[in-house]
């Protein structure tokens, strides 16, 4: 068995910086939407995307595509958001054995009220924070690690 590679101190400085950013600004984000609307970050990551697709409405799997969710996650997730009247199942047309994930007038008034918050909050810790460059540098490292996700498979 060969020996693993560590990080250096250059790769363990960007890849715990990334991490350590990435985490806090999700905890400061989900601490600000419940305080000002009662939704958590997750709630609305559902209600963004189901707001921007045709009619409010996606297959639970188109809606796990666009979020990147697991199965089991989001399948909980859609399910107290139904219990609390923000969505709701409906069997698919197209697929009797299918459903769509649908947002109810509570969750595109909820959804209507969170996005100008949550968008200048965005702006004041992230967008704010940074240079052009310094945001243009952060587009081309994360299209850059995206793609190579998709191209190559995890080596054990």
């Amino acid at each position: 068995m060969s020996k693993p590679e560590y990080l250096n101190d250059r790769e363990r400085r960007a890849w715990y910086g990334f991490l350590t950013m990435q985490e806090d600004i999700r905890r400061h984000m989900n601490r600000q939407l419940l305080a000002t609307t009662g939704l958590s970050l997750a709630d609305y990551a559902v209600l963004s995307a189901l707001s921007e697709a045709p009619a409010g409405s996606l297959r639970i799997f188109e809606l796990r595509e666009r979020l990147r969710w697991e199965k089991t996650r989001l399948t909980h997730q859609v399910s107290r958001m139904v219990t609390r009247g923000l969505l709701e199942r409906q069997s698919c047309a197209e697929d009797t054995r299918g459903n769509n994930v649908v947002l109810t007038a509570a969750g595109r008034s909820a959804i209507e009220e969170a996005a100008p918050l949550h968008v200048r909050y965005v702006r004041q810790v992230f967008l704010d924070a940074l240079s052009p460059r310094q945001l243009d540098a952060i587009a081309t490292a994360s299209e850059a690690v995206l793609e190579a996700l998709q191209d190559e498979p995890f080596e054990d």
